[in-house]
């Protein structure tokens, strides 16, 4: 995401050349001129990342299906990758200036004469570069390629930002389903005995179990994830259960036991969810105790896992119907409209969206949610749907994930900074909510407005709650408490 890293490093430049003044008032006669030029090329270069931001916007879409495209884009962030570098190191030297006594300081200023001049040749030679790359394009770009970009401006700010839309609609078309999962988890808890129901390809589990879970005496919900590991899973079920003790440096052997004393004679229930394989459950189903009642629900994208179930308590959902399909999208591009109704003129465009979801509640959310920051006009929604469109005819990426490609191209750089930033992370770590922004803030994501930065973060938060491009993990009281990296 090109787009992304320029305006970042647009902001980088912004910041060096609000040093300009200090500069100069602090550099010795013969280093004004040195300079001078730096200062000079720092300003070219700022226009030129402006102006290369506002074409990446619209072209960087086109980068998986177009090869000229792709070519450029790469060079635009190799090169914005060089001239970070040399803002880093302006800046380091330019703070390097102002510490010591006066001795240090006059040794340190001669110095960087030096320095001064590399770097202003180095920033001119990637200028230089900069502007032979876009000559190079425009000679052999493809008739008829330059009309599809700049369509115009980036989509509008939703008023929506800082607030959290219902996660209510999840439920739709799945209401028998979560029905009888909460059957299954509260009945017979009168008596000691235990129960594993398996679910899969459902969304709305989360919602089971924030209801039951006031029936149990303790309550735990814990993502696997592909890549897990025995010891930090038990460390991890034994912090979801709030047992007290220092689980980073304690012998699993420990955890184990913590583990069985806090649940021994207690009515407790286990989450685990975004199981991949039998052995996750095989490997500690033993740990637990049997004097109590529990029971254990996983999570799975694999029908095999469904085999551990007891009794046959195990769901296996089907993609939605035709009518629940349209009540989930029309719930969600509509949520802030009374009676979530599609106007005429955008019912052929619904269809089509649909169809290329496939009844995949997860495709239909993400969809459902990018459009209902954009205007519900004709004009709006068919950019998005020729951008899918895009997509498919090329093949370069399959089903689903073509959707999930449109809407994260479809952010803001600051957000799409922020969505890459959790991306560092393995999957389905658990971030909290205040590290998180405090990643984003210092990291310098996050556009001050009226020096509330962290209001400001926490609207980029639920921006991408909003759209499904994050899954969280709530407290009682509904409030986002922890992400889980993708």
């Amino acid at each position: 995401m090109a787009e992304a890293v320029v305006g970042v490093l647009i902001g980088k430049v912004g910041a060096a050349l609000a040093k300009e003044a200090a500069a100069y008032s602090t550099s010795l006669l013969c280093k004004k001129a040195s300079l001078k030029g730096l200062f000079g090329e720092i300003r070219k270069a700022k226009v030129e990342l402006e102006c290369m931001k506002a074409y990446l916007r619209e072209s960087e879409k086109f980068k998986d299906s177009d090869e000229i495209t792709g070519i450029f884009i790469k060079k635009i962030r190799e090169l914005s990758f060089q001239i970070e570098d040399v803002v880093d190191e302006f800046m380091y030297k330019l703070e390097d200036d102002n510490h010591g006594g006066f001795a240090a300081k006059m040794k340190k200023r001669i110095e960087h004469l030096k320095v001064w001049h590399r770097l202003a040749h180095k920033l001119h030679d990637i200028n230089a570069e900069l502007e032979e790359v876009t000559k190079r394009r425009a000679r052999y770009v493809i008739p008829g390629m330059l009309g599809r970009t700049g369509s115009g401006g980036h989509h509008a700010k939703s008023n929506t930002q800082n607030l959290c839309i219902s996660r209510d609609g999840d439920l739709v078309g799945i209401e028998d389903a979560a029905d009888k999962l909460k059957g299954w988890l509260v009945s017979d808890l009168e008596e000691w005995n235990s129960r594993i129901t398996t679910v899969g390809g459902m969304g709305g589990v989360d919602h089971v179990y924030n209801i039951v879970k006031a029936e149990f005496d303790t309550a735990a919900w814990v993502t696997v994830s592909k890549s897990y590991q025995i010891e930090d899973l038990l460390k991890r079920i034994a912090m979801a259960f709030s047992i007290s003790i220092d689980c980073s440096n304690m012998e699993i052997r420990i955890v184990v036991e913590a583990i069985r004393n806090h649940l021994k004679g207690k009515r407790y229930i286990l989450v685990l969810d975004d199981v991949w394989e039998q052995d996750v459950w095989i490997n500690i189903m033993n740990l637990f105790p049997t004097n109590g009642t529990s029971r254990f629900v996983l999570t799975s994208r694999l029908s095999k896992v469904a085999s551990l179930a007891s009794n046959d308590c195990a769901i296996m959902l089907k993609p939605l119907q035709e009518k629940h399909s349209y009540m989930l999208f029309f719930k969600l591009a509509f949520w802030n409209n009374e009676d979530k109704s599609c106007p005429l003129e955008l019912w052929d465009l619904a269809t089509k969206f649909l169809e290329k979801c496939e009844g995949l509640p997860i495709a239909i959310a993400c969809i459902g949610q990018l459009l209902c920051f954009k205007p519900p006009t004709y004009s709006e929604w068919e950019k998005v749907y020729q951008k899918l469109e895009l997509q498919s005819t090329k093949n370069t990426i399959p089903g689903v994930d073509s959707i999930l490609k449109v809407s994260l191209e479809d952010l803001p750089y600051e957000l799409k900074n922020c969505i890459l930033h959790c991306a560092l992370f393995p999957e389905d770590y658990e971030l909290r909510r205040r590290r998180l922004i405090k990643h984003w803030i210092t990291s310098g994501f996050v556009n001050e407005k009226e020096n509330n930065t962290h209001e400001v973060a926490e609207g980029y938060l639920n921006d991408l709650i909003n759209r499904s491009l994050l899954q969280v993990v709530k407290n009682e009281f509904g409030r986002v408490k922890k992400c889980l990296s993708a």
